[in-house]
């Protein structure tokens, strides 16, 4: 059966008992992100096996119902031997979906960046739109979504933000939305309501509690910078000097935090997602086909978006890659963007 050969079903049983019994050890959690970790990779694990139970045993009830059909002559059967093969085909196509996630950490936890670009106070306005489109997309998956640092807008919204995504592929998924986002709509920070294009870029990274010998950092390369934290976070954002930017001084990259209770958590945190993003660089560096796929690092301005999102004169959602479109904008900016991720990962797996 495909099921078998699309979930890796031999696969999947070794790997059950492996973690199983890392489950089974009392040690497991003294460390609370790796136990928390671990059973969210067996709870997928048994997830998968259980659906390929239900998907044979659906199949072996059809084979059934034809030959009774057969047998007795009764159409009233084929009727419900026909419905039975849509919902079977449904829950296949589900399950292929499932088969797009073949990299090492598509079926893990998230770090998400979004930054504006080109378009002034509208940029800055998008972003946290955008923002805020990622925030409801994971609340409607039940995935969490963990603020990391803020920083506002001058005039409105948001210059950028950090955040973790958890959740069962929440990485596989958000790879789709790796690029710039472009919004074309009468600006309300103009006085005259022209049209105005604003930019805003979304980046993602996988978040890996253990990266093994894949990355080792030299103190001596960090500059680390503490400061006081601001904006509107209201009670959930530290107002003392606890605030930590971290920067990588050979590669320029920067990461900081300002929502835990400490600069030692901060700090801790921080250097987490520093670690992710080093990760990502060099997998990108040893791969030439993910090198060329990092667009995400162009200029956020015109002619390097993904996606528009167009509300005059029209109302649009295109993805310039796949073609896929919605005409209902608001809900998309509302967090109903799953359409987009599947036909990103199927025409992924046709272009590759």
């Amino acid at each position: 059966m495909d099921a078998a050969t699309y979930l890796r079903l031999d696969e999947l049983l070794i790997r059950r008992n492996s973690l199983e019994i890392e489950v089974a050890d009392p040690d497991l959690w003294s460390d609370q992100e790796r136990g928390r970790q671990v059973q969210q990779d067996l709870a997928g694990v048994v997830e998968n096996l259980e659906l390929y139970a239900q998907l044979e045993s659906k199949l072996e009830d059809l084979e059934t119902l034809v030959e009774l059909a057969e047998e007795e002559g009764d159409d009233s059967i084929w009727v419900e031997i026909r419905e039975g093969l849509t919902d079977l085909e449904g829950q296949m196509e589900d399950l292929e979906l499932q088969a797009l996630f073949s990299g090492e950490y598509d079926g893990g936890d998230a770090v998400c960046h979004v930054q504006s670009g080109a378009g002034g106070t509208d940029a800055q306005d998008w972003a946290e739109m955008i923002l805020r489109m990622y925030t409801r997309w994971a609340e409607k998956r039940g995935f969490g979504l963990e603020p990391v640092s803020i920083s506002e807008g001058t005039e409105a919204g948001i210059s950028s933000a950090e955040f973790i995504i958890r959740g069962r592929n929440a990485y596989g998924l958000l790879q789709s939305e790796r690029g710039v986002h472009r919004l074309v709509r009468i600006s309300p920070f103009n006085k005259e309501s022209k049209r105005q294009t604003a930019f805003a870029s979304f980046h993602v990274v996988p978040f890996v509690e253990d990266v093994g010998d894949e990355v080792k950092i030299d103190e001596g390369d960090l500059r680390i910078d503490t400061y006081r934290s601001s904006g509107a976070g209201g009670q959930h954002v530290n107002v003392t000097d606890s605030a930590v930017r971290i920067t990588h001084l050979p590669t320029g990259l920067v990461t900081s935090c300002q929502n835990e209770r400490s600069q030692h958590q901060n700090k801790e945190r921080a250097m987490q997602m520093l670690t992710a993003k080093l990760l990502d660089l060099e997998r990108r560096r040893r791969s030439a086909e993910l090198a060329a796929a990092g667009g995400e690092q162009r200029d956020v301005d015109f002619g390097s978006q993904i996606r528009s999102y167009v509300l005059q004169p029209y109302q649009m959602v295109k993805d310039l890659r796949t073609e896929y479109e919605v005409g209902d904008v608001e809900r998309v900016l509302g967090g109903d963007i799953d359409g987009f991720m599947e036909s990103y990962l199927r025409w992924r797996r046709t272009s590759e």
